[in-house]
């Protein structure tokens, strides 16, 4: 009889995963994984592995296309995540988001905290629930520590966009999706928010939706 996956050892969970070409399989919401705060990593992958899992990481994010992919994400319950923007977005968007480029990074057992108390609305999105849009309000600026996957100290403060990305999948690592943080009034299919709420703020939706935005 196998060994069920939730119960294999977290390197030869991955070791699977890995032994089939392309990116990896993206669990979606109602899998418990998602609803379980990750491990935190001390080694449980050798370096050789880790490496082949965040390449895997980068590539199913890539694919997906996302901006950012959480290890629970793909199955794997360990705090680790991989963040990349290149914000291809209208400098009106830019302006208003705060979005800016971020090369590709590792996070590993990230931790953030909000920097003052400024907070921003705007819809976000999630790979592991397709077709849905959400306003979730958070801090506009964090301090976010951890390491990278070679153990180098990470010590950040991340503002704008960039700031919500981190929020978004060190979450994901606590076991929460961005809807527990959202206003739910403001759910909406991915269509909708093209064809309706694609301006850069959510101004328009807050007012015809019937939700508050931070001020």
């Amino acid at each position: 009889m196998s060994t069920p996956p939730d119960r294999m050892p977290l390197a030869e969970r991955v070791e699977q995963l890995l032994a089939a070409d392309g990116p990896l399989p993206i669990v979606e919401a109602g899998d418990p994984v998602l609803r379980q705060p990750a491990e935190p990593f001390d080694g449980q992958l050798q370096p050789a592995l880790l490496a082949r899992f965040v390449e895997a990481l980068r590539l199913t994010m890539h694919a997906a296309p996302g901006v950012g992919l959480a290890a629970p994400q793909v199955g794997v319950p360990l705090r680790i995540a991989v963040i990349e923007d290149p914000a291809p977005v209208p400098e009106e968007v830019r302006l208003a988001r705060g979005r800016v480029p971020q090369p590709f990074r590792v996070l590993v057992n990230p931790s953030y905290e909000p920097v003052g108390a400024a907070r921003a609305g705007f819809f976000e999105g999630c790979l592991s629930m397709p077709g849905w849009q959400a306003v979730v309000a958070r801090p506009t600026r964090v301090r976010l520590t951890g390491s990278d996957e070679h153990g180098r100290a990470v010590d950040e403060v991340f503002t704008g966009w960039p700031a919500r990305i981190v929020q978004h999948e060190t979450d994901h690592l606590d076991g929460v999706l961005y809807v527990d943080r959202a206003e739910l009034r403001s759910l909406s299919a991915n269509r909708t928010v093209a064809e309706r709420w694609a301006q850069p703020t959510p101004q328009a939706a807050a007012r015809e939706l019937g939700f508050d935005l931070p001020d």
